[in-house]
C-alpha cells in the first residue's frame, strides 16, 4: 500500500494528458462517428424505400462487403504496428486512407440509372467494399492511440470520455444534418447531398486529430522505442496470442453485446417509427436525439464515475436502463407518443456507458499483453474491436434486412406512396426492436460482471511494466 501511492502519483503527473490533445483526440472520432451513424440509421431504409432494392438484398449488400472485410481489421492493426516513419507507426494509415473513404462514402448515395436489382446490387457491394477497406486503414490506427496517448488508468477513462462524447455528439450533428437536409432537399438528390457533405467532414476530423495529437504521441513512442522492438511474430501467431488474452475475450463479449444491441435497434427505428407508430418521418431523427442527447449528456457523469468506482462498474450501473427501454418498445402501442420518448432517454442511459467502458478497458488488456510477452501489438487488439463493430452495422444491417424480407415488408420508391405493411412486418418491426436486443444486452451485462481487471489490477500490471523496463 505505502508502495502504491507514490507511483500513482508520479504516473499522474508525468502522463498528465493536456485539454488540446484530448479535444484532437476526441475530434478524430467524427471522422467515423458521422458516416457511420448515417450509415446505420439511414442505408438501409434508403436501399429499400429509395433506391428500390428489394429488404433481402439490401442487407445482404452489408454482409458481403463484411466478409471480405474479415480479417482486414487485424491485418491492417498488424501492418501498421509495423509501419516506419518519420510519423510514427497510425498517422500514414489515417492521412491516406481518409481520402477514400470520404469518396467511397459519398457514391454510397448515388443511384445508378438502372432499376435491375442485381446491377445495383453489384454497384453498392464493391462501394461497400472499398468504404469497409478505408475505415480499416484509418479506424484501427485512430483506435490504438488510445492506449498510445497515455498509460494512466484514470487518464485512459477521462481520454475515453473525450472520444464517446465526439461519438455521441457526431452522431446528434448526423441525425440534425440529415434532418436538415431531408427537410429541404427532395429525394434522391438529398441523400447524395448528405453523402458528400458528411465524408467531406470526416477527411477534415481525420486529419485535426493527426495535427492534434502528434506532439504528445512522439513523446510517449520515443521513451518506448528506447526498450521495446515491434512483434516479429507472423499475423496469424499474434492473433493467437491476442486470443489467448482472457481478458480481452471478455472486452470481445461486452463489446459485441453492446455494438450488435444498439446497431440492431438503429436500424430498424425508422421502420418502428413510421410503420408502427404511424408517425411522421421527423420522428424518427427525433427518437434517436433523445437516445443520443441524454447518452451526451450524461457522458461527464459516467466518466466520474468510472474513474471513482472501475469500468466495469460503470457498465453494469448503466446497461440495465438501456434493457428495461428495449423490453418496453416491445409493448408501445401506436398513439403512445410520450411514452416512447420517455423510453429513448431510458435507453440512452446505458448507450453512454456502452460508449465509454469497453474502449476504456481495452487499453488496460494490451498493457497487460505488453507485460507477459514483452512486445506491444496495439495494432492488432484494435483491429480486433473496429472489427467487431463493423461486423456489429453489417449483423444488424443483413439481420434486419433478412427479417424485415421474411416477413412480407414491402418496398418502395422515393416518387412511390409509402406502402401499407402486412401485420407479418409490423410484428417482425416489433420483436427486432425490443427482444432481440434486450436479450443481445442481457449477455453483454453478464459478461462484464466477470471482467477481470480492476483499477487495483492495472496499477500492479504497470508497476511491473515499469520495474522491467527498468
Amino acid at each position: 500500500m505505502n508502495n502504491s501511492s507514490p507511483q500513482r502519483t508520479v504516473t499522474s503527473q508525468r502522463e498528465q494528458l493536456n485539454f488540446t490533445t484530448k479535444l484532437a483526440y476526441g475530434a478524430g472520432e467524427l471522422g467515423g462517428a458521422i458516416p457511420n451513424n448515417i450509415l446505420v440509421f439511414f442505408v438501409l431504409f434508403f436501399f429499400t424505400n429509395v433506391a428500390g432494392l428489394n429488404a433481402s438484398l439490401a442487407g445482404s449488400i452489408i454482409l458481403v462487403g463484411k466478409a471480405w472485410d474479415a480479417f482486414n481489421d487485424p491485418l491492417i492493426g498488424w501492418l501498421s504496428d509495423k509501419t516506419r516513419s518519420p510519423l510514427g507507426r497510425r498517422y500514414p494509415w489515417m492521412l491516406i486512407g481518409a481520402i477514400p473513404l470520404a469518396i467511397s462514402f459519398f457514391l454510397l448515395w448515388f443511384i445508378p440509372p438502372t432499376a435491375n436489382q442485381w446491377q445495383l446490387f453489384a454497384y453498392y457491394t464493391i462501394l461497400f467494399i472499398i468504404y469497409y477497406a478505408a475505415v480499416s486503414a484509418v479506424w484501427v490506427p485512430y483506435s490504438t492511440l488510445g492506449a498510445e496517448l497515455t498509460q494512466s488508468y484514470n487518464e485512459r477513462t477521462n481520454l475515453t470520455s473525450f472520444k464517446s462524447s465526439f461519438a455521441i455528439g457526431g452522431s446528434i450533428f448526423a441525425l440534425i444534418l440529415a434532418q436538415v437536409i431531408l427537410d429541404i432537399v427532395e429525394a434522391p438528390q438529398s441523400y447524395l447531398y448528405l453523402g458528400a457533405i458528411s465524408g467531406f467532414i470526416s477527411l477534415l476530423a481525420v486529419y485535426l486529430c493527426v495535427w492534434g495529437t502528434y506532439k504528445r504521441y512522439k513523446i510517449i513512442q520515443n521513451e518506448r522505442e528506447k526498450i521495446q522492438q515491434a512483434p516479429s511474430e507472423p499475423i496469424l501467431k499474434q492473433i493467437k496470442i491476442a486470443l489467448s488474452n482472457k481478458p480481452f475475450l471478455y472486452v470481445i463479449g461486452i463489446y459485441l453485446c453492446s455494438w450488435l444491441g444498439t446497431q440492431v435497434t438503429a436500424a430498424i427505428l425508422p421502420y418502428y417509427v413510421v410503420d408502427w407508430m404511424k408517425l411522421p418521418k421527423i420522428h424518427f431523427t427525433q427518437m434517436a436525439l433523445a437516445v443520443q442527447g441524454t447518452a451526451l449528456i450524461l457522458m461527464p457523469f459516467w466518466s466520474f464515475m468510472g474513474q471513482k468506482f472501475g469500468k466495469k462498474a460503470i457498465y453494469c450501473m448503466g446497461i440495465p436502463g438501456t434493457i428495461i427501454a428495449q423490453a418496453g418498445f416491445f409493448f408501445l402501442q401506436p398513439g403512445q407518443t410520450i411514452l416512447m420518448y420517455i423510453l429513448a432517454v431510458m435507453a440512452g442511459i446505458g448507450i453512454s456507458v456502452a460508449y465509454i467502458a469497453p474502449w476504456a478497458m481495452l487499453p488496460d488488456v494490451v498493457d497487460l499483453d505488453e507485460l507477459n510477452t514483452g512486445q506491444r501489438r496495439e495494432g492488432i487488439f484494435y483491429g480486433f474491436v473496429v472489427q467487431l463493430q463493423k461486423f456489429g452495422i453489417a449483423a444488424a444491417l443483413f439481420l434486419v434486412g433478412k427479417t424485415l424480407d421474411w416477413s412480407g415488408l414491402i418496398p418502395t420508391v422515393a416518387s412511390q406512396a409509402p406502402p401499407v405493411q402486412p401485420d407479418s412486418a409490423l410484428w417482425a418491426i416489433r420483436l427486432i426492436i425490443g427482444p432481440l436486443p434486450t436479450l443481445i444486452l442481457i449477455i453483454g451485462l453478464v459478461i462484464a460482471y466477470f471482467y477481470p481487471i480492476t483499477q487495483a489490477k492495472h496499477e500492479e500490471i504497470v508497476l511491473k511494466l515499469k520495474e522491467s523496463r527498468e
